[in-house]
């Protein structure tokens, strides 16, 4: 599978309560096992206006079809090519 950004632009979801946290977070849940093992979810950061979920999916196809049964849309889906953290510069 590949890593993928998913930016999502959601008006005030930095102010969420928990309570719609876990909404959005059950019709995320929901959708995923709808479409089976061919996308994961990993986790999503929340920011003042955004999200940024990183999911791991066969394509691009995945995440349409995860956003459309979960009616959470997105903004902009990008792949990941690579990763890189404080280790890497021990290469």
């Amino acid at each position: 599978m590949k890593r993928f950004i998913i930016e999502r632009d959601i008006p005030g979801i930095g102010q969420f309560s928990m309570t719609e946290l876990c909404g959005a977070a059950r019709a995320s849940n929901q959708a995923l096992a709808e479409i089976g093992p061919n996308i994961q979810w990993q986790h999503s950061y929340v920011a003042a206006d955004k999200t940024f979920c990183v999911y791991l999916a066969n394509g691009e196809a995945d995440i349409r079809q995860h956003a459309e049964l979960s009616g959470i849309p997105f903004s902009k889906v990008t792949e990941v090519s690579q990763i890189i953290d404080p280790l890497t510069a021990n290469n």
